[in-house]
């Protein structure tokens, strides 16, 4: 896999060492890009947009049109691998070992539910996007399971994606961001959840295996705060990630959720400059009017903390490019 780290400081034009251990020199040739775009929304069919696993190029077309208005010329799709059927024999049935049936019950018909997606045809048709000129990214958002991550890194090699993005969204059989298990936050006590739930991410971001943290800090998306912010456990992470190579997303994604906030936080994302992480932006659209989403306020939060630069990726090959003004200027 190559040499980890990020050994350059911001404003040095010299490579920069990613995930996939391979460097390109910065340039400062580059557009403004949504790193984290779905094509499909969660839960059942409402009969608005293409139905599951279909793809027509109007829809990709959307999207871009939708992120072009927001001020974005260039659009990353990061499908959810566990929701494509191909996924089902590398992921395995891994909230099966989790010691709480109702967490158990619950993921397993979830997953059946949500697991409607084709891996071969999504990638088919970004790619076929791409081959028609539109300014698309092909990436996808990996599930991290620390008992077949080698399985997964495995499995996805032969797909021509220009990135990984990776996210912790179970601890077990608990979705910790999903409204139906908001009550395990009680159960398991609140700052036994943040530690079990950062554990995992540090994991992740330690691994080398991915490009991008999708939203860091997505333990608070159901607005379940602590008193005080465990910057013990931003830190970890942020030396996980800059350890690993592996870069962060700053979302803009929670604003729209009860936590009201992007992802990281301030103080988690001043922990990733500090560390020399490199950063994306993203949305985390999944319907084409949310692409390229409050792209100013993301790139305010990152000017606030001292980045001047954000990464983008092609063929798993990552490049530092300045970093666009702010809202006022989108």
């Amino acid at each position: 896999m190559g040499t980890r780290g990020f050994p350059v400081p911001y404003g040095d034009e010299k490579p920069v060492r990613i995930a996939a251990g391979r460097t390109q020199s910065m340039t400062t040739l580059a557009v403004m890009g949504d790193y984290h775009v779905h094509l499909h929304p969660h839960g059942p069919y409402t009969g608005k947009g293409p139905p599951p696993g279909q793809y027509p190029i109007d829809h990709i077309e959307a999207y871009f049109e939708a992120a072009h208005a927001n001020g974005a010329e260039e659009v990353g799709f990061t499908e959810h691998l566990y929701r494509c059927i191909e996924s089902k024999p590398v992921l395995g049935k891994w909230w099966m070992d989790d010691p709480r049936k109702d967490l158990r019950e619950f993921t397993k018909s979830y997953v059946r539910s949500e697991r409607v997606l084709s891996l071969e045809r999504y990638v088919q048709a970004v790619v076929d996007a791409k081959d028609r000129g539109l300014p698309v990214k092909l990436g996808l958002e990996v599930d991290f399971f620390p008992q077949n991550v080698e399985a997964v890194v495995e499995f996805l090699a032969p797909y021509p994606f220009d990135y990984l993005i990776a996210s912790t969204h179970w601890v077990g059989a608990w979705g910790i961001d999903l409204e139906e298990q908001e009550y395990e936050f009680e159960r398991r006590g609140y700052r036994t959840a943040y530690e079990e739930y950062f554990a995992l991410e540090t994991d992740l971001a330690r691994s080398g295996h991915f490009d991008v943290l999708a939203h860091a800090d997505v333990v608070k998306k159901r607005g379940v705060f602590l008193d005080s912010e465990p910057l013990d456990l931003y830190e970890e992470l942020a030396v996980a990630a800059a350890r690993g190579g592996t870069a962060v997303e700053v979302s803009t994604a929670g604003l729209y959720q009860p936590a009201a906030e992007m992802y990281p936080s301030e103080s988690l994302l001043e922990r990733f400059f500090n560390h020399r992480v490199p950063i994306t932006i993203a949305s985390d659209a999944h319907v084409p009017e949310h692409c390229g989403r409050d792209m100013g306020k993301a790139i305010d939060l990152a000017r606030s903390v001292g980045y001047t630069q954000r990464i983008e990726f092609t063929k798993r090959v990552g490049n530092l490019v300045p970093l666009e003004p702010g809202s006022s200027s989108l």
